[in-house]
């Protein structure tokens, strides 16, 4: 098990449009189908990225302000956005407004999906953008070869590590999966005194789910899952792991039969992302394609 603190000082620039600080708090393992990546993301600045699309999947929950999705949706803060790998979603647009730089404040967990993809570390990345830059240049989310060609970013980025061009999944949803947890019923969990759950859901065939647990002063919640790995963040309150002591905003990655041991001091909420392993089909469909973004879908975003 892993338990990671939240500190304020290791907040760092790694967004390819430099208004974006992220917190790295829990990862996987890279070249893996599982690899994974869980943020806060902390928005410094004005922020604008077009419309565009990723081999992986992805989880939101704005912790503080809301964040566009563009076509005029907005994920509100405290919803949660399931992002299905494949799947063309934009164009941000996120003025500060009235809001301070550092106000608004997002989870974000970036993860390998059901098609066998994975997902490239961010250790990968800043070494292929660093070797990248002797020869190109980088500018926001394009880069610019040698030859004069502008390609998106991360796609030269993907060729760079994996030697292959970067292939999208077909999106199995139509469209990003909004969910408002104020609007599900606190359940009891079975063999618990005062520990509730809210099931939220469950995507793909690779099954990852999302829950909120909610521990009553004082109680106790033990608990071990055989479907997979649990990444777990505390949204409020206060309590201890073992000895160690888990409040706000920390972080836990409990591994598939796991046993998690958890006391609340106060009401304590959880926010809980399950990852079943990834299991990758024998056959491979025609659910891939090349294309960043259809010429018909950078006409609808820019209108």
């Amino acid at each position: 098990m892993k338990i990671v603190p939240f500190d304020d000082t290791a907040w760092v620039k790694d967004h390819p449009t430099g208004v974006i600080s992220f917190q790295h708090m829990l990862k996987g393992e890279p070249d893996s189908p599982d690899n994974f990546m869980y943020i806060l993301g902390r928005q410094d600045a004005d922020f604008f990225q077009p419309r565009h699309r990723h081999n992986f999947e992805q989880i939101r929950l704005p912790l503080r302000g809301d964040m566009s999705l563009g076509r005029g949706l907005v994920l509100r803060e405290g919803e949660i956005g399931y992002f299905p790998e494949g799947l063309a979603y934009g164009p941000h647009e996120d003025p500060l407004g009235k809001a301070a730089p550092g106000e608004r404040v997002a989870l974000v967990l970036q993860f390998g999906g059901a098609s066998g993809c994975g997902f490239m570390s961010i250790e990968q990345r800043r070494k292929a953008k660093e070797e990248l830059a002797r020869t190109g240049r980088f500018d926001g989310n394009v880069y610019h070869r040698p030859d004069g060609k502008v390609v998106w970013g991360l796609n030269v980025i993907w060729e760079h590590v994996y030697g292959e061009r970067l292939k999208y999944p077909k999106p199995r949803y139509k469209n990003v999966i909004t969910v408002d947890p104020k609007r599900f019923n606190w359940l009891p969990v079975p063999g618990t005194d005062h520990v509730q759950s809210r099931y939220l859901g469950s995507f793909s065939e690779r099954g990852a789910w999302i829950e909120m647990i909610r521990l009553r002063p004082e109680a106790r919640w033990s608990s071990t899952e055989p479907r997979g790995r649990r990444l777990i963040v505390v949204l409020a309150g206060r309590g201890t792991s073992g000895s160690t002591p888990v409040e706000r905003l920390t972080a836990l990655q409990v591994e598939r039969a796991e046993t998690l041991d958890l006391s609340a001091d106060v009401e304590t909420e959880l926010f809980v992302i399950g990852l079943p392993p990834v299991v990758v089909s024998p056959e491979e469909p025609e659910q891939f394609d090349y294309v960043e973004i259809t010429d018909a879908e950078r006409q609808t975003a820019q209108a």
